[in-house]
Formats: structure tokens, C-alpha cells, sequence
């Protein structure tokens, strides 16, 4: 574990005295998330012949009406030689004008959401650009509710207004190009609203216009942006400016509040600068520190992680940091693909839980049982997404969130920590990663570079592999304090065979106890080692690094097995499976048979164990069958 300075611990945060989000309502929390400075990396090249430099968005918004109208100028350079410009755009809005160089030009809005641009000459490749869309309309109420109109609450009625892209949602309010690879390297936003009004929005406040009984509320952001994170909320905001330091940097911290919950939404920003400074010691300095991180009320249930402008739909410190966490995984360094949108979410979910860890860690052991309880809830499933249209799966909690969490904690434990952390700030500082994207490769990379391992195994387990492993541990202790110990595995999901992973056990006796990390490479393995204390009881896995579930542990029956033709099977009672001893040394072939003889199960001896799911109560007799001859036990099944 890597050492913080003694200010982090005494930043006393609301995480020491708040309860844990119950799993149930982080479900929900998940489901209503579905709703220095240069140029910008990609993990891809550009798609549609262009590559987008800056985007300057005008738009006029009532948040007691839904609709808009505006003028977005998108500056681009041709990366082929270009004569027509494809943007993303719902055709329930209405263009009302396309210009370049003070020139309207023919344009069509095609099925798909495509507005086909025609170009009055060819652009070459390596110019620059620019062209202006002008449009209005009722955005459409599609997605994750990505244009919505409200009331901040049942007694004041006060009108809001907000934005939330994720995943598809932007061109139902604004020509844009919906491409995770083309970042757009710098940003103006201009929101003309009632003056009693103010807009959030991405970057820096510039000092506001106001004309009449209208005004325009200016955004500069200076840092590369996806299509995604551009979003801005119009309400009757209270405001409050704060500040975290962390080290020789003072980085704003900006609350857009409703104004009945002034003093809840302060004190949870307040509360959150701890995490701050500690994600920015564990990962390096908050991306966009020479602008600020804000957090904006919003009515949706959760939160999302616009750059450098969170919406929240709730306090509570776990969502916070959670939120938080996405400006270094999500925001600086985005999944390339939705595909890998567990490098989103599931890094941002256990950087909340590593705030736990360090700052109350009453909570972390809590916090990581509740993960696992909804890992393996189910047999199946992997981070991986491999269907990336279907936004419940993109954004599924036991998945994308939890699991994706807890195979982030398995690299940690693999690497150790030094490795960890240091590969991890590598794939953040990486010239060809930072504000832009990555995949899952450039983060295995880096682990790798990191940690000197090949980690090949692990991500085929656990990135594209399915479901979780289940161990019986048998051990005995000789007199002079020897220690034998078999390890037995099932997995819950036939995509993988074997998880090969350190296995923690913490042996106790006589007021000591002593942790054996045993490596564990195939199934049946037996490892033995000294204990200088007589043990009386074994723990697996005391502190949760590893994902699996319905573990047992079993004292060693060696000492009965060691009689002739003795066999020995376990446990017994049995339940899923059946394990014996002698085990994996032994060759030939393992049954399991009915009261009439007729086989039901089989194994190869050496496996250690035979899968029993789906037989019925009672009892069976085992037989374990080689060249030497036929063991015959019996056991019951419950």
C-alpha cells in the first residue's frame, strides 16, 4: 500500500460517518447513469475524412420550455481529400441554415440522423476548416433522456433545464460527430437564458453578456473533449466557490446548487476534497486543474461525469467520488470503444471504494463483499461488452460496474501495489493515451511494463472470459509444523477452464496467525510449506482480493486416506461437487453412479473433483477406477 502524506488522514470527510450505497440503490444509481494542454490522441484515426480542432456552441435555452435553437461552428481539418462534411443530428431538429465562409451550402438531414453537408469545392488533405450549423427544434425524447426539461422540486416548481449524452443521446440536441476517437481539442459554449437563470457548463466562466432580460452565459474549456462530455443545465443556481490544495496547486472547486439545498450541496463538495487530493496523489494531479471541477444539480437520479462540470441528482460521498474518479478514467483518458466502457466505470467505481479504503476504512471491507455479492449473483457474464447497442448491458451494474471494479482490485493484488500505481499513472501520462483514448490493451500494457508479468492469462480469464471460481481447500499439519494444502477449483462459467491467480489462506492457532499467498497454476495443486505454530483454522482470501464464491475449507483426511485402498471423499455431505483423496496425483477416471449402477458422472482422476449440479438429493456411489484397481466410497448429496 502505497504511503500519503499525513494531510490525507486528517481531512476528515462525511465517508468516516456515512453508510455505504446499499447494493440496490448503487443498481440504481448505475441505471440512471445510462441516461497538460495540446492536441488530443485517438486509439483510431479519425473517421469521416475529418478531424475535429474546436467547436464553438451558441445556444439560447429556457429550461420552462423544452426546446433550442443555436449555431454550432465546428473548425476541422481534412484528413482526405474532403467534399462532404457528415455530422450526427436528429431529424426532429430543424436546420435552418448551413454556412462556410459566409456562403450557405446544400445540405440534407438523412435516415439515420445524418445531416449530408455538400461542399462548394474540395478541401485537401492537411487544411483547415471551418463551417457553421444553424438549427432549432424540439429534441426528441430518446436515449437516457439526453435534452430534459423539469422542476427542481414539488414545492417551489422551479424550472431546469439539462443535458446528459451518454452513450448516443448529443446529436438529438446539436450537430456533432459522435466519434470516441476524434476528440475535439478545444470548446467555447454560449448560453443565452432568462437573465434570472444561469447555465453550467465545460471549463472556465468568462464574464457573463447581459442585454435586456436575456443572458448569455460564455464556457471556455481548453483541454480535449468527447462528444459525450459536453453538456450544460439551466436553472435559478445558487453558486459557491471553494478551493482544494493539493501540493502547490489550488484547484477551484465550483458548486451549481438548487437553492433549497444550498447547504447539503457545499458540504458535499466539501467533503469530497479529500478524494481529490488522494486521487491526485495515487494518479497524478487532477487533469484539469488550470480550470476547475464543478458539480451541477440536475433531475436525473444519479450523476454524470461531464468534464470538469459533474451533474448530480444526489449527495452522497460514494457517488461523489465516484464522479470525481471519471476525470482521470473516462474524461482524460477515454475508452476508445464502448466495448471497453468498463474502463470508464469500472475504474470510476473503484477509485470510490479506494476512498473508503483510505479514508474510512470501516466501510472497505463492507464495500468489497457488497461487489462481490453482485459479481456472482449470477454464473455468467463478462466486462467485456459485446454488444454495445444495448445500453442495459453497457451500463449493467454487476458487469460494467462491479465486476469491472473488482478486476481492477485482482490486477492491483497480481501487481502489487508499487506496479499498480505506477503503471496506472504511465497509461494516464502516456503522450499517446492522455485526453484521448485507450483500450484494454494500452492498460494491459502498461501494467505489464510496470510489473514485469505477462498478463496475457489474466485478461483472457477476465476480460472476455465469463463467470468465477469456487475452491475447496484441504489442509493437514504434520507434527513438526509442516503444512500441506490442496487447492480444488470449479469455475461457474464453461468460457473458462482454470483461473490461474495467487490464492490468499490465513492459518490460525494458538493467538498468531500467518498469511501463505500459494500460486495457484492448475487444479488439484498441492503446496506445502512451514508453520512454526500448531493451526486450528484456515481463512481464504481473509482480505477479499480475489472474485469468487461458495469456498470451503476442509481438514485434511490424508492420515485416514493413507490405509489400503482407503479413499476418502469431501466434503460429505456434499452439495455442487465432490472432491477425494488421494487426489490429483492419482490417474484414471472418477465416477459417480446411482443405486442401480448407472453412471451419472464422470471425471479424469487427476481434475481432483467432479461436478455433482443438477442431480437430485440422496445418495450415490462414487468410484475411482485405474490400472491398480477400482476405490468404491459413498457419499450423499444435499
Amino acid at each position: 500500500m502505497r504511503h500519503l502524506s499525513c494531510s490525507v488522514f486528517l481531512l476528515l470527510t462525511a465517508l468516516a460517518q456515512a453508510q455505504l450505497v446499499p447494493e440496490g440503490s448503487f443498481d440504481a444509481f448505475v441505471r440512471s447513469e445510462h441516461p497538460q494542454f495540446g492536441t488530443a490522441r485517438s486509439g483510431a484515426p479519425p473517421t469521416r475524412g475529418y478531424d475535429l480542432k474546436y467547436h464553438r456552441c451558441a445556444w439560447t435555452l429556457d429550461p420552462a420550455v423544452r426546446y433550442i435553437s443555436g449555431t454550432v461552428t465546428s473548425y476541422f481539418t481534412a484528413t482526405a481529400d474532403l467534399g462532404q462534411m457528415i455530422f450526427d443530428l436528429s431529424d426532429s431538429l430543424v436546420v435552418d441554415n448551413v454556412g462556410m465562409h459566409g456562403n450557405s451550402l446544400a445540405f440534407t438531414q438523412e435516415p439515420g440522423d445524418l445531416l449530408m453537408i455538400e461542399l462548394p469545392t474540395v478541401i485537401p488533405t492537411g487544411q483547415l476548416d471551418s463551417i457553421s450549423v444553424t438549427y432549432h427544434g424540439v429534441p426528441p425524447e430518446a436515449g437516457l433522456g439526453s435534452f430534459m426539461t423539469g422542476v427542481q422540486d414539488t414545492i417551489q416548481h422551479a424550472p431546469v433545464l439539462w443535458t446528459l449524452s451518454e452513450p448516443y443521446g448529443a446529436k438529438d440536441w446539436w450537430p456533432c460527430k459522435q466519434d470516441l476517437n476524434d476528440k475535439i481539442d478545444s470548446l467555447d459554449t454560449y448560453v443565452t437564458t432568462p437573465s434570472q437563470y444561469r447555465a453550467a457548463g465545460n471549463g472556465l466562466l468568462m464574464p457573463a453578456d447581459t442585454t435586456g432580460a436575456l443572458t448569455t452565459w460564455h464556457w471556455r474549456h481548453r483541454y480535449p473533449i468527447d462528444h459525450y462530455l459536453i453538456a450544460t443545465a439551466v436553472t435559478d443556481y445558487a453558486v459557491h466557490l471553494q478551493y482544494a490544495q493539493v501540493g502547490n496547486d489550488s484547484i477551484p472547486m465550483l458548486t451549481y446548487a438548487y437553492p433549497s439545498e444550498f447547504g447539503d450541496a457545499v458540504v458535499n463538495m466539501t467533503n469530497l476534497m479529500p478524494a481529490m487530493v488522494l486521487f491526485s496523489q495515487l494518479f497524478g494531479l487532477y487533469p484539469f486543474a488550470e480550470e476547475k471541477y464543478g458539480q451541477a444539480r440536475f433531475g436525473w437520479g444519479g450523476g454524470m461525469e461531464h468534464q470538469t462540470m459533474t451533474f448530480l441528482g444526489v449527495y452522497h460521498p460514494e457517488i461523489s467520488a465516484h464522479e470525481l474518479a471519471h476525470q482521470w478514467f473516462g474524461d482524460k483518458v477515454t475508452c476508445h470503444s464502448w466495448a471497453d466502457i468498463w474502463l470508464n466505470e469500472g475504474f470510476a467505481t473503484y477509485l470510490s471504494g479506494l476512498a473508503y479504503e483510505y479514508q474510512a476504512p470501516q466501510y472497505w471491507g463492507i464495500w468489497k463483499q457488497m461487489k462481490l455479492a453482485s459479481i456472482t449473483s449470477e454464473p455468467g457474464g463478462s466486462v467485456f461488452c459485446t454488444d454495445t447497442l444495448d445500453q442495459g448491458r453497457l451500463f449493467d451494474s454487476r458487469l460494467t460496474y462491479n465486476k469491472g471494479a473488482m478486476v481492477i482490485h485482482m490486477l492491483r493484488w497480481i501487481c502489487g501495489d508499487s506496479a499498480f500505481y505506477h503503471g496506472l499513472r504511465a497509461y494516464l501520462a502516456d503522450p499517446q493515451l492522455a485526453y484521448g483514448t485507450a483500450s484494454t490493451a494500452d492498460l494491459k500494457a502498461h501494467l505489464e511494463a510496470a510489473s514485469g508479468m505477462d498478463l496475457t492469462g489474466f485478461f483472457s480469464d477476465w476480460y472476455t472470459g465469463e463467470g468465477y471460481p469456487s475452491y475447496t481447500t484441504t489442509w493437514s499439519q504434520a507434527g513438526d509444523g509442516q503444512v500441506t494444502a490442496i487447492l480444488a477449483q470449479t469455475t461457474s462459467h464453461p468460457s473458462v477452464d482454470f483461473f490461474e491467480l495467487p490464492v490468499p489462506l490465513r492459518f490460525f492457532g494458538g493467538g498468531t496467525d500467518s498469511t501463505v499467498v500459494l500460486d495457484n497454476t492448475v487444479n488439484g495443486q498441492t503446496f506445502s510449506f512451514h508453520l512454526p505454530f500448531a493451526v486450528d483454522s484456515v481463512q481464504f482470501d481473509p482480505d477479499t482480493w480475489l472474485i469468487s464464491a461458495n469456498n470451503e475449507i476442509t481438514v485434511s483426511v490424508a492420515d485416514l486416506a493413507r490405509r489400503d485402498n482407503a479413499l476418502v471423499l469431501f466434503p460429505n455431505p456434499a452439495t455442487d461437487r465432490i472432491a477425494w483423496h488421494p487426489g490429483a496425483a492419482t490417474a484414471g477416471t472418477a465416477y459417480v453412479l446411482d443405486a442401480m449402477g448407472r453412471s451419472l458422472r464422470t471425471a479424469d482422476a487427476r481434475v481432483g473433483l467432479v461436478d455433482l449440479s443438477g442431480l437430485p438429493a440422496g445418495s450415490y456411489l462414487f468410484e475411482l477406477r485405474n490400472e491398480a484397481g477400482v476405490l468404491r466410497s459413498q457419499f450423499v448429496k444435499r
